[in-house]
């Protein structure tokens, strides 16, 4: 068997046949030759004049120990649709790539899984390789089908770098959570820009958008899908409320601070079942997590400072039965009973004279319909608070990314429900 039918069988590329082998001190260089005649334009317009020729070499998966090159002839043509001179499209490399097809789905699978330092060394190539390849390994993937058909999303913010660098994400609750969009920033210009590519028409179908509580993107809601129904979703709303408890406890412990002055501060937490005297502030301060904590998770301390608080007629019990009337709000069983509890709790918390709760009531009567929304259409942003993580992970995995564009590049790979083919399994 000759050593060029041998590759032939050994590599398959598509579109062409192997002429000729030659081992170079880069590697092993494959060359190949057409099996069309006429060169085709990227768009697909067949030529049949050639503008001219070049030689162009790609890198292809490995051949053992040794790098594998493929060469050819390349041809430019004058596409008649395009009006301008192109370079024809090949059968085994995308689009102005320096690598082969197998290659850079190889790279893309490898970094679905790990960070791209691991792709750099296990394929011997750069960052800035894995970086490029990435971009137009997306770049086919996600066109603009996946924003058809788009009825009920999710809106969230996440921090991608120090000094307040936020990305805007935004995910279909009918596809699982898969992310459709991301943007970089997230002020209501940012989410424009994603009903601007929606259009008018996508837009108009828009049935129920799950987002916080923030204004920005209420704003940019109203503007474009004002027919949507808003859904404010009850993560934020009950750590809104978890953040107003402990303002609560923040500002008890600085009354007993200065009530008690002659009090020795010490460090650390108070003995396991110790009682409030002699050092109050100090036991105020460590009934954080008594509060916080979901009652079925509370172990035996956290359950004798609750009814010591409760004995004591504490403030605090009262913050945290406010809390937990809140709470009991996304646990009904009859969904029609959600607005006339909601309605309840605001009259319980505006009379509460407690200033954090008193505050944060007039924030949930501002966003009641809201709130209401979620609870009628069970809508809640749970899976963009996992992709947040997800994406966190993904940010902390390369260490970080030099440029926001690099970053939404990996958040499609790896969130957007692209799935690579290897070449294994074609």
């Amino acid at each position: 068997m000759r050593v060029t039918t041998a590759f032939n069988k050994l590599l398959g590329i598509p579109g062409a046949n192997v002429v000729s082998v030659t081992f170079s001190p880069e590697g092993v260089v494959v060359g190949l030759r057409y099996r069309r005649r006429r060169p085709i334009c990227p768009c697909g317009w067949r030529g049949r004049a050639v503008y001219d020729r070049s030689t162009r070499r790609w890198r292809h998966l490995d051949l053992g120990a040794v790098k594998l090159f493929l060469e050819a002839e390349i041809r430019r043509l004058h596409c008649r649709r395009c009006d301008r001179v192109r370079t024809e499209a090949v059968d085994w490399a995308r689009l102005g790539a320096r690598h082969t097809r197998d290659f850079e789905d190889v790279v893309a699978w490898l970094c679905q899984h790990t960070d791209k330092t691991t792709v750099t060394k296990l394929l011997r190539t750069s960052w800035e390789t894995v970086a490029g390849i990435v971009s137009r390994v997306v770049a086919e993937h996600v066109d603009g089908h996946r924003l058809e058909n788009i009825y009920r999303i999710g809106v969230d913010e996440v921090s991608y770098r120090k000094g307040h660098r936020y990305l805007t994400v935004v995910a279909d609750h009918d596809r699982d959570g898969a992310v459709i969009w991301a943007g970089e920033g997230h002020d209501h210009k940012v989410l424009e820009e994603f009903y601007d590519l929606l259009g008018d028409e996508g837009c108009a179908q828009l049935q129920a958008v799950s987002l916080d509580m923030g204004g920005a993107y209420k704003k940019a809601t109203d503007a474009k899908a004002a027919q949507a129904r808003q859904c404010v979703d009850p993560f934020h709303v009950v750590k809104l409320a978890n953040e107003t408890i402990d303002k609560a406890r923040r500002q008890a412990w600085n009354i007993e601070r200065r009530t008690n002055p002659a009090v020795k501060r010490t460090r650390g937490r108070p003995p396991a079942g110790s009682s409030p005297p002699p050092n109050k502030p100090r036991w105020v301060k460590h009934t954080r997590w008594a509060l916080l904590k979901d009652p079925d998770d509370l172990n035996d301390n956290q359950l004798e400072v609750l009814h010591q608080l409760r004995r004591e007629r504490s403030v605090l019990y009262r913050c945290w039965q406010l809390k937990e009337g809140l709470r009991d709000l996304f646990q009904l069983r009859h969904v029609e009973d959600a607005a006339e509890h909601l309605d309840w709790w605001l009259t319980w918390a505006c009379r509460c004279r407690i200033p954090a709760f008193v505050t944060l009531s007039r924030t949930i009567r501002a966003n009641r319909d809201r709130i209401l929304a979620a609870i009628e259409l069970g809508l809640s942003n749970s899976k963009l608070e996992g992709l947040n993580s997800k994406i966190r992970l993904t940010n902390h995995r390369g260490y970080g990314h030099h440029t926001a564009a690099a970053l939404i590049a990996m958040i499609y790979l790896c969130c957007g429900g692209i799935t690579v083919e290897l070449p294994t399994g074609r």
